[in-house]
This record gives structure tokens, C-alpha cells and sequence, in this order.
């Protein structure tokens, strides 16, 4: 029988801090009949946010045609959407139950081309995207190609999702950090990114790419033109792809904000020699389809040779799973103002946009006048990454201790506050050390995906827990 030593060492190292021992930790309380707050991880009909009707029709006609021809059918489906599913049906006469070309169905990538073109008002070629089992495939399928070497670095950003940090371990590639500033609301820093490349490259790393979260997860920033300019520039300079992971576009609670995509800045800068990976996904956003395992990469400034590889990659699993390429196409093609299924869209749509809003508003008022605790107002995506200070424990002397030690020390420290979070008030968060963080600072990650009551119940739960931790360890 194999053992624990003989298995993979890159896999023993990665570690994905959203389903980590804190979140086994709360299945074992439910099972014990403990109420959890599942706050770690972006699930959103997982925490009761309904389907679209738009997306659940289309995909209850195109996994059984047979509906269509039911009497019933046109009482309870919109006409637009039968009409559309009779489209999808002919282009895709084989059904949901078979393979597809590799890179997805050829209509959906059309589709996918032509939502860029009317987002950013920019040509996207069809042969350049494919369709990904949610944008994690996607961008493991980037990191493949660019690996070129066990000393490949990859820049990625601190904190950050641990997709990242995780796949980098996995296929033993070296992770060059790059540390966000929290205290101009999580923005990319050109001096940073200097200071970061040129480090590796001391070290012998070889970097290769560029990871940017646009809008941030887990920071809920939104980068501004100017900075996405910036970030152009210095991977121009230096030589080294873009992944852009844009997979929370829709997710902008500011007026004040907006998402400018790589893309679009890239053709405006009139830029092309910097290879570009963008994604963009079926889970996020206000569909929520996380389990359907929806999304696409587009790529730009690839050469056929290099692109045709990628093809080969993709080819090797085949294709992306059916139902996920449907959804994928309802996300690109959703009703227009003249159809029967607009209204009842439009009305989902902003309901669960303005929740979240709401959400995230209560979140960055109220968290911030706990004492001990403060937020950057999450301006996109469905995070707060919450700042906690823990006072300093008199009976360690750091003066001893090892970079490592430290590391491992503060490690610690913000883990057992969470799990006692967890084991006094049931509300499941991750430590910010999962993500990454400065050293000598503590923070957790929370989403607002729950309905609003629970949000209001947690935030009186966490401001009471917090208190009473810190007078027990003060």
C-alpha cells in the first residue's frame, strides 16, 4: 500500500486555505448540529441566492429537448428562450451528452468574441478563446504553457487567491510575491513590482508572468485605468506574460469605480507584443453557477504555433464540460430589451447586484467601528478582507526566532483566532494567512454572499467575540 512519503511532494506542499482545517473544522461542528455561517468561500447559490430563470430554462430545454415539444413548455418557458435552445439544438445537434470540438462549441466562442467586442468596443477573435471549466482550468492551462523551466516565477499578488500560490506548489514552480498597498486601497505599486522582479532575478527565478485579480479577491479593490496601464508597461519591459483574472467584472459597488478590462486598455495603449491571458467566469458575477463550472480564456498577442499548443493541452481533456458551455453562453448572450425573458432577467439581475451592495456597505461601516478591527470598503467582488490587530504576546521573544519561525509564528496566531471564531459564534472565515499577507500583520477573509439578516447577525457576533479575545489574551 502507498504511503504519505511516496506521493507527490508538489502535492503535499500545495495548500488551498479556502476548503482548509478551519472549514473541515465547521463541517464536523454542523454535523454535531452547530449553526455554520459559511463565509469562506464565493458559493453564492450555496448560500441562498436563487438562480436566474433565464439560465436554469435554457439549461432545462437544452439537457432534455424533449420539453420543447410539450404542451406545457409555453406556459412555463418564455418564448425567447425556446427559440434560443431550438438554436443552440441545431448547432449542437449530438446534445449535452457529447464531447465538443476541444475548444468548446465554436457558436459559444463566437458568442463569448462578441460580448468582448460590445464590453470593450475592440475586435476578439473566436480562434484565440476557449471554454474552460470555470476559469481555474483556464488558468492552470496558462501556467502549463508558460512553464518553461523548474526556476519559472510566476508574479503574483499578496495577498491573493490561493489558486495561485496552490498551482505554482502543484507544478513546482518558483512564487515571486508582490504585496499590494493596503493603505491606498489595495492598489498595485510600480516601485513593488520593481523591487519584486528584480529580486528573483537575483535569486536565479526566471519570471515569466504577471497574475493581476481584477476586480481583487480577496481585497475587493478595483484597479483604475492608470494602473492597468502601468502593469502593461512594466511586462512589457521586462518581458513577461499578463494573466488577468477578471472573473468578478460584474461586481463594482461604487460610483466611483469601474472595471476596465486588460484588453481594453491594452488595444487603447496600441500594445502588441505583450502576450495577454484573460478569464472570465460562470460563478461569479450575479449568475452564481459555481457547480455548472462555466468560463473562458481568451487569448491576445499568441503566435499560431504557440496557441495551437494550447490547443493540444486542452485537447488532451478532451473539452470542457457541456453544460458549463451552455451557461457560459447564457452569461455572454443574455435577453435583449425586445425579448419575452428581459424583464424577468433584468429584475433578478439587479436584485442580487443591489444586495450585494447593500452587503458590502454594511460590512465596511459597521466592521470599522469595531475597535481592534478595520476594513478598505470593498468597491468590487463579494470579499471584505478584514484588517484584526492582536496585541504582541510578552512570552515570545522574536529576537530568537528565524525569518521562517516568525512566519510560521504569526501563521498561527491569526489561524487559532478564526477557528475560535468558528467554535464560538459558528461563522466559518480564512485566515489571512492563507492568502497571504505583510508580515506582522493579521487579517481573515469573509464574503457577503449570506442574506442580509445573517450579515447583521454576524456583524454583532463578531464585534462580541472580538472583544472578549481580546481581553483574554491581552
Amino acid at each position: 500500500m502507498i504511503d504519505i512519503k511516496e506521493i507527490n511532494p508538489n502535492l503535499l506542499n500545495a495548500q488551498y486555505a479556502v476548503r482548509g482545517k478551519i472549514v473541515q473544522r465547521a463541517y464536523e461542528l454542523e454535523r454535531e448540529g452547530k449553526k455554520i455561517i459559511y463565509t469562506n468561500i464565493g458559493n453564492p447559490q450555496a448560500l441562498k441566492q436563487k438562480p436566474l430563470t433565464y439560465v436554469r430554462q435554457l439549461l432545462a430545454l437544452t439537457e432534455y429537448p424533449d420539453l420543447i415539444n410539450e404542451p406545457q413548455t409555453k406556459r412555463i418557458f418564455f418564448k425567447d428562450v425556446i427559440e434560443k435552445a431550438k438554436n443552440i439544438l441545431g448547432e449542437n445537434p449530438e446534445g449535452l451528452g457529447a464531447y465538443t470540438q476541444s475548444e468548446g462549441m465554436i457558436f459559444i466562442r463566437k458568442a463569448v468574441a462578441k460580448f468582448i467586442e460590445n464590453r470593450d468596443g475592440i475586435e476578439s477573435d473566436p480562434s484565440r478563446i476557449m471554454l474552460t471549466d470555470g476559469a481555474s482550468k483556464g488558468i492552470q492551462s496558462a501556467f502549463t504553457l508558460l512553464l518553461n523551466s523548474p526556476n519559472s516565477g510566476f508574479m503574483i499578488p499578496i495577498p491573493q487567491y490561493p489558486l495561485y500560490s496552490a498551482t505554482i506548489s502543484l507544478y513546482g514552480a518558483k512564487q515571486i510575491n508582490y504585496y499590494l498597498d493596503e493603505e491606498k486601497h489595495w492598489e498595485l505599486n510600480e516601485l513593488e513590482l520593481e523591487t519584486s522582479i528584480k529580486d528573483a532575478k537575483k535569486n536565479s527565478i526566471e519570471p515569466v508572468a504577471i497574475v493581476v485579480i481584477n476586480p481583487g479577491n480577496p481585497t475587493g479593490a478595483v484597479l483604475s485605468k492608470e494602473n492597468i496601464k502601468m502593469i502593461i508597461n512594466f511586462a512589457r519591459k521586462y518581458n513577461i506574460s499578463i494573466l488577468a483574472d477578471e472573473v468578478y467584472q460584474e461586481n463594482i459597488y461604487s460610483d466611483h469605480h469601474k472595471f476596465y478590462s486588460f484588453a481594453r486598455v491594452m488595444d487603447e495603449m496600441k500594445i502588441n507584443d505583450v502576450t495577454l491571458f484573460s478569464f472570465h467566469s460562470t460563478s461569479k458575477g450575479f449568475l452564481g453557477e459555481c457547480g455548472h463550472r462555466g468560463g473562458y480564456l481568451e487569448a491576445r498577442n499568441v503566435s499560431n504555433d504557440v496557441y495551437s499548443q494550447m490547443i493540444k493541452l486542452q485537447t488532451i481533456g478532451l473539452c470542457s464540460n457541456t453544460a458549463g458551455q451552455i451557461v457560459t453562453y447564457a452569461m455572454v448572450n443574455p435577453p435583449r430589451k425586445d425579448e419575452d425573458s428581459y424583464e424577468t432577467y433584468i429584475k433578478e439581475k439587479n436584485s442580487i447586484l443591489g444586495d450585494l451592495k447593500k452587503k458590502a456597505e454594511i460590512l465596511g461601516e459597521e466592521l470599522n467601528k469595531i475597535k481592534g478591527m478595520s476594513l478598505k470598503f470593498p468597491y468590487g467582488a463579494m470579499y471584505a478582507f478584514v484588517k484584526i490587530d492582536l496585541p504582541k504576546d510578552k512570552s515570545i521573544n522574536r529576537s530568537d526566532m528565524s525569518p521562517k519561525e516568525i512566519a510560521e509564528y504569526e501563521s498561527k496566531r491569526d489561524f487559532n483566532y478564526c477557528l475560535e471564531l468558528l467554535e464560538e459564534t459558528g461563522i466559518c472565515v480564512v485566515p489571512g494567512s492563507g492568502f497571504g499577507q505583510k508580515p506582522h500583520t493579521y487579517h481573515f477573509r469573509m464574503t457577503f454572499l449570506p442574506p442580509m439578516d445573517e450579515i447583521k447577525d454576524l456583524v454583532k457576533k463578531l464585534k462580541k467575540f472580538h472583544d472578549s479575545y481580546l481581553k483574554k489574551i491581552e
